[in-house]
């Protein structure tokens, strides 16, 4: 293969590709990318972990259609230092790649393309289209509740599933690790209908998440129970998925919460921030003592001291006291756009139900702490 192609391109589809490709590899090809220079004028790039793969096509000028694998985190390096503007040359024949730009010529080791492994598809009868914008919410509303817990690893991801809400058929995509739960609910899309729960990995979340930065318009989505790709114009992202199954989250989302504490979410995410200061790493507690329109944040640490702050708010119930892990707390409050959050409480023991209010598409729920 010999194709040319300009550095910004080539580091940009390699920046994507890249980042799914693992640093420490057993099987030496899928430390690889496979590079395939088209006769239409197009150099593919594609990678791969076994459980997510990743394929996009940027422009090029082929002289000489071919293909070849070479080590992805290498040749990215390499685009990343070679001058901005620079053109880059690719030629590979007799397993070797020379890379030449200006005055700088690299030589790498290659491996064929024909022991590059691809992930068998499979029929994906269920296809639907997102706008990028509402992916890109979904994502941000409810990744920082998966789980991190390899032993509980179908909660490994976010989790969606078809329901019909009342009368409205819905889409629903939600996460939780245990402590907290993140839930968005949508419309459901055309195609939508009739498809499988299905848990979508944290990795290919993440990868997914930085793709959509650069789409505009919609997002193709095509699944069936195993596998789910994502249509992303110049990229597609290719996953299995968890098999497993997702508890029954419902349950878990209260209903007779009948303490309600409405408060502006910036200043109620910083006061938790400075009390937070002192908290230590482990329990990372904050105590939240509410009485008639006072709330006051406070932490109490045996090592650093105590501290305190009153936050404004409106709250007209019995007065009580709830503990809450502050980094959990904050990653909740960052999530909402409006003036004013509700917060739903029942007693020190009881699930806490934070949302915006009863229309928004988004709902949380925090388990408290002792303090």
């Amino acid at each position: 293969m010999k194709a040319t192609i300009e550095r910004a391109t080539l580091l940009k589809g390699l920046s994507h590709v890249q980042s799914v490709v693992e640093r420490r590899n057993t099987i030496p090809i899928l430390s690889n990318v496979l590079l395939e220079a088209t006769a239409e004028g197009a150099l593919r790039l594609m990678a791969t972990d076994l459980d997510l793969q990743i394929n996009e096509s940027i422009a090029a000028a082929v002289d000489q259609a071919g293909a070849t694998t070479v080590s992805a985190h290498t040749l990215f390096d390499i685009a990343r230092k070679l001058p901005e503007g620079s053109q880059v040359q690719l030629s590979a024949a007799d397993g070797r790649m020379t890379i030449v730009a200006g005055r700088a010529r690299f030589s790498l080791g290659t491996l064929p393309r024909d022991d590059f492994p691809v992930i068998a598809e499979g029929e994906l009868p269920t296809k639907f289209e997102l706008p990028a914008e509402t992916l890109k919410q979904v994502i941000d509303k409810t990744r920082f509740a998966i789980s991190t817990e390899e032993t509980r690893y179908y909660l490994n991801g976010i989790f969606f599933h078809v329901a019909d809400d009342g009368s409205t058929p819905v889409l629903k995509a939600a996460a939780t690790d245990g402590h907290r739960l993140a839930r968005v609910t949508m419309p459901r899309p055309d195609g939508a209908e009739g498809m499988p729960d299905v848990i979508v990995p944290r990795k290919c979340v993440a990868e997914l998440r930085k793709l959509l930065d650069e789409v505009d318009g919609s997002v193709g989505v095509s699944l069936s129970s195993t596998k789910i790709r994502f249509d992303l114009g110049q990229a597609i992202l290719t996953s299995k998925l968890i098999d497993g199954t997702f508890p029954d989250y419902s349950r878990v989302i209260p209903t007779g919460n009948d303490k309600i504490l409405k408060i502006d979410p910036k200043s109620f995410m910083q006061g938790v921030d400075r009390v937070s200061t002192i908290a230590t790493e482990k329990t990372r507690a904050v105590k939240m003592a509410l009485d008639r329109d006072k709330i006051t944040l406070s932490v109490t640490s045996p090592e650093n001291g105590t501290a305190a702050e009153e936050v404004p708010g409106e709250y007209v119930a019995l007065p009580f006291e709830i503990g809450f892990n502050s980094r959990y707390l904050m990653d909740i409050l960052g999530q909402i756009d409006g003036d004013t959050v509700e917060v739903h409480l029942a007693d020190a023991a009881a699930p806490t139900l934070i949302r915006e209010n009863d229309k928004a598409q988004a709902l949380y729920v925090l388990m408290p702490m002792r303090v």
